[in-house]
């Protein structure tokens, strides 16, 4: 009456041991060598050593608006399509920033400064208010 190896279960952990299932462990589950939920957990030391400086202030850091928008940006800063900011930049409306290059060439990129831009908006609000709104 010899048992066979297949049909023997697989043995039971030892009393006292974390050991659980073989293979990853659930969210949750710290194991043995994570941290335990009811133990505290080391502070982090960013510095070694004695450190008498001042404390370091992060100030909140705003982002630096560009002065010169592109196709897409311009067309998005004044609330119309890209074919309008196109039509606008032909038909001489909008001023646009040439960068030159060497050899008298200049960059391809339609480029639209922004204080040009709001001083243009200006000129069409001023229009709107002596026209009275009825177009010209």
């Amino acid at each position: 009456m010899s048992s066979s190896p297949h049909n023997q279960s697989s043995p039971s952990p030892v009393p006292g041991s974390r050991r659980g299932q073989p293979g990853r462990p659930r969210k949750g589950d710290a194991g043995i060598y994570g941290h335990s939920p009811g133990t505290p957990t080391a502070e982090q030391r960013t510095r070694s050593g004695d450190f008498t400086g001042a404390p370091v202030v992060i100030t909140s850091v705003s982002p630096i608006a560009p002065r010169l928008l592109d196709l897409a940006a311009t067309a998005a800063y004044l609330g119309v399509s890209t074919w309008k900011i196109r039509e606008l930049d032909a038909e001489g409306i909008l001023p646009r920033v040439r960068i030159p290059l060497p050899n008298a060439g200049e960059v391809r990129k339609l480029l639209f400064d922004r204080c040009d831009l709001d001083l243009l908006i200006q000129q069409w609000k001023d229009l709107a208010k002596t026209d009275g709104g009825r177009g010209a």
